[in-house]
């Protein structure tokens, strides 16, 4: 069975990217300013040069999912002609808490006060109280989930129609490039979707951690410090190893306990807080002004450089997404068997959008309420633009019983990080094979393997206490090189699917 296994593996997509995290750590541990230093410069450089590509690649990644949605694309049947196999709502619970990490709490409590400091929002007419929440739902609105939504129709294409036995980046590609996939080119696509993943679960991991230490801190009096993150992120790590070895329906029991506990953190805020006719109307007023000025949000590169909002936020987001991209959309392609392609993509929409703008909607608002209409003394946090743990804390300490909002809170941070990470541990074990027939899952060595692997960057990070801007840095250097891949990817589904409906 070992041999068996030894000869199943591909060792250099398994052990190189491993290598090099770990000497990409000693880096940083060894010259964290120069580290730091070299980040800014390469972001910097991307941002001026290339900010284009990832805004144009953002529009063309939304267009196209509807024009798949709505055109005879749509009416492909994603494996045999029977029922799906998740019904709607489970289906639905798998897609947002699979998709969506903890990060989505710590950025709906505290982005507002990020946004809030920018010149370029403060001058707009409707000053922070509208445009910190447009803005949000903006980055994690359509054309956001769109990365996720055109790669899982590639993904479940290659997977239930075409039955590919391998789940890879470089399969995906194969109707464009052929039997060079087989080669060095395959092997390099695979292994910048890899390195790409590894970026997007460090920067999630470090960005909202502090977050999840502090409440821990604030509930049990805990001495809050890079060592308790670097606790709890093992913690974290067994608990989405055990479930990703107990197979996918633990990961869809857990799916369900997330969405639970994030519909109750939010229905305390909601009822609880005093600010449901502020978060309602506030919330109506921002989806209006989203749809009014979409196209223009969509398509601003800002080339004057009267402001840096674009490179700073729009280009991180798309590139954040990005590198997320190589995960998962292979699971949303893997539990949509079944369905229709038009079924899948519309799907996909309503659960992500719906559960992302309920977030920022209730969270976001109820701290802008207390800020704006209350007088809540938060003003030289948002100045200082490192204190967001800080006000999101205090922003929660207004509530009643504000430690059972702490520990639901807590309670859901780490659902949802076990959860994300043990559809991504699935998926990228695939990887590790040359080779697996359809429905045959990967060997729990292999999976426990990567789940070591995908919390060495983040615990360097943590240690190394970079900032938020540092951290986003990460995601858009790996985005680079992975947007061409998606491209490709595409370009080579509609290559198959036209070849698939003229029957080939």
């Amino acid at each position: 069975m070992k041999n068996k296994l030894v000869k199943q593996i591909d060792w250099l997509q398994t052990l190189l990217p491993l290598i090099s995290i770990a000497l990409l750590v000693i880096v940083f541990l060894l010259y964290p300013q120069k580290s730091t230093q070299v980040l800014h410069v390469i972001r910097s450089e991307l941002g001026n040069k290339f900010g284009w590509l990832y805004i144009l690649l953002g529009i063309s990644m939304f267009t196209t999912t509807l024009v798949v949605a709505f055109s005879k694309y749509g009416h492909i049947v994603l494996g045999n002609k029977q029922a799906p196999i998740y019904g709607n709502v489970k289906w639905g619970m798998m897609i947002f808490t699979s998709t969506m990490s903890a990060d989505i709490i710590f950025y709906a409590l505290t982005e507002w006060t990020m946004y809030a400091r920018e010149q370029f929002i403060q001058e707009k007419v409707g000053g922070v109280g509208l445009w910190t929440l447009t803005y949000s739902l903006f980055h994690w609105g359509p054309i956001a989930w769109s990365f996720y939504i055109i790669l899982a129709v590639a993904f479940a294409f290659m997977i239930h129609v075409r039955k590919k036995d391998k789940q890879k980046f470089s399969e995906a590609v194969r109707p464009l490039l052929g039997n060079k996939v087989d080669g060095v080119w395959g092997k390099l696509i695979n292994l910048i979707a890899i390195f790409a993943l590894i970026a997007g679960t460090a920067t999630t991991f470090s960005v909202s951690m502090p977050l999840l230490s502090a409440a821990l801190s604030k509930v049990f009096g805990f001495h809050d410090s890079s060592f308790l993150a670097v606790i709890i992120l093992l913690i974290i790590a067994t608990i989405y190893t055990v479930n990703v070895l107990l197979g996918m329906d633990a990961i869809s029991r857990l799916a369900s306990y997330c969405v639970v506990l994030f519909l109750l953190l939010l229905g305390f805020v909601f009822l609880c807080g005093g600010k449901e006719l502020f978060i309602l109307n506030n919330g109506i007023e921002a989806i209006g002004n989203l749809v009014q000025n979409f196209i223009g949000m969509a398509t601003w590169t800002d080339s004057l450089k009267t402001s840096h909002f674009v490179e700073n936020w729009t280009i991180y987001y798309w590139a954040y997404w990005l590198v997320w991209c190589t995960a998962t959309p292979f699971f949303i392609a893997t539990i949509s068997k079944g369905r229709t392609i038009k079924n899948m993509i519309l799907g996909a929409y309503s659960w992500g959008l719906s559960g992302t703008a309920l977030a920022f909607i209730v969270l976001s608002n109820y701290g802008l309420g207390k800020y704006l209409l209350d007088g809540l003394a938060v003003e030289q946090l948002i100045n200082k633009g490192n204190s967001y743990i800080e006000i999101a804390i205090k922003v929660l300490d207004t509530l009643p019983a504000h430690n059972i909002v702490l520990m639901l809170l807590i309670l859901t941070m780490m659902g949802m990080y076990a959860t994300v990470f043990e559809s991504i541990t699935m998926v990228v074990s695939f990887y590790s094979y040359k080779e697996l027939s359809e429905g045959q899952l990967p060997d729990r060595r292999i999976r426990a393997f990567w789940a070591i692997t995908f919390i060495i960057l983040p615990l360097a990070l943590i240690f190394m206490k970079q900032s938020i801007y540092s951290l986003q840095s990460v995601a858009i250097i790996f985005a680079f090189p992975i947007s061409i891949i998606v491209l490709l990817v595409v370009v080579s589904f509609f290559k198959d699917a036209k070849k698939y409906l003229n029957n080939d």
